[in-house]
């Protein structure tokens, strides 16, 4: 005959390994849309001045955050703020929800940052005064910094933080691939980012976007230390296939890792193993030249 003490045990243990008991698993996603804008683009062949994005690549780029079905989504290159109701209202009609929508309106007046996303956030800021110096003059960080801060089950802070640094395009002589310029923006947003999160003792946060470099790069660099303080990693994901690219530049036939997450290390305690993913793409059906990428959090 089992006595209380035996089944208790055995309750307790079965109730230990049961999924979903630890807490909230959150998933959080970011997606450059590659021009989710008015501008003059070639469509089918045909040069069209102040077009919309074609509604073949939006239908694409649908069902790849359909598929992904993050809680929190973090968006680069969104034109204005219509057009982001606009998404949120067209992902609505075909099942997905969600409930909350933020526009980052920064220094660039025609790409922003923007999050769609099915918790609500106890407070956002667009931080577009960070400025820093440019050879000769003082310059802002174009797209700023998207700060968002949300609530676990426990009553715990968590922010997320959206980036879209610099492009490589550049008309600056001395400084050709914009290399100097993305990283003193990286550098200005991490200062920032520490001003909100270390320095309130805020441990658990992350970054969300399009670095516009690589992960052996200064820019990536910036976003992990600063002197002695640890302040974040690189999440490596993969998708199915095993790879890691996630930016097809056509022109040059070249496959980058640009896009992806930094996690402070309280918040890699909460990362689910093998979560971190890269949607897989196909190029004839693709809404942008860049892949979605998602992770998950057990808050």
């Amino acid at each position: 005959m089992l006595t209380f003490r035996y089944l208790s045990t055995v309750s307790f243990i079965i109730l230990l390994f049961l999924p979903g008991l630890s807490g909230e698993t959150v998933r959080v996603a970011t997606l450059n849309l590659q021009n989710y804008l008015i501008m003059d683009r070639m469509v089918e062949g045909r040069w069209r001045p102040d077009y919309p994005k074609p509604e073949v690549e939006k239908a694409a780029l649908r069902e790849a955050i359909q598929q992904a079905d993050a809680d929190i989504l973090v968006l680069q290159e969104m034109g204005e703020a219509p057009f982001l109701k606009e998404l949120q209202g067209d992902l609505e009609l075909e099942g997905l929800v969600y409930p909350h929508a933020y526009f980052a309106e920064a220094n660039d007046a025609v790409r922003h940052v923007a999050v769609l996303s099915k918790r609500a956030a106890m407070e956002v800021i667009v931080h577009k005064d960070m400025d820093f110096k440019y050879f000769d003059s003082r310059e802002l960080v174009k797209r700023g910094l998207f700060e968002l801060s949300f609530e676990d089950t426990e009553g715990e802070i968590f922010k997320v933080f959206g980036v879209h640094l610099k492009s490589r395009w550049s008309d600056v002589k001395a400084d050709p691939m914009s290399e100097l310029r993305r990283t003193r923006e990286a550098e200005a947003c991490r200062d920032r980012m520490i001003e909100r999160t270390y320095d309130l003792g805020v441990n658990r946060f992350l970054v969300a976007g399009d670095f516009n470099d690589e992960p052996d790069s200064g820019v990536f660099r910036r976003f992990t230390k600063r002197g002695d303080l640890e302040i974040s990693d690189f999440i490596r994901a993969k998708d199915s296939r095993g790879e890691v690219w996630t930016h097809f530049y056509a022109k040059k036939g070249a496959y980058t890792l640009v896009d992806g997450f930094f996690l402070s290390s309280d918040l890699m305690d909460a990362l689910v193993v093998d979560s971190a993913t890269i949607k897989d793409w196909d190029s004839e059906q693709a809404g942008s030249d860049h892949r979605l990428v998602y992770l998950d959090l057990d808050l």
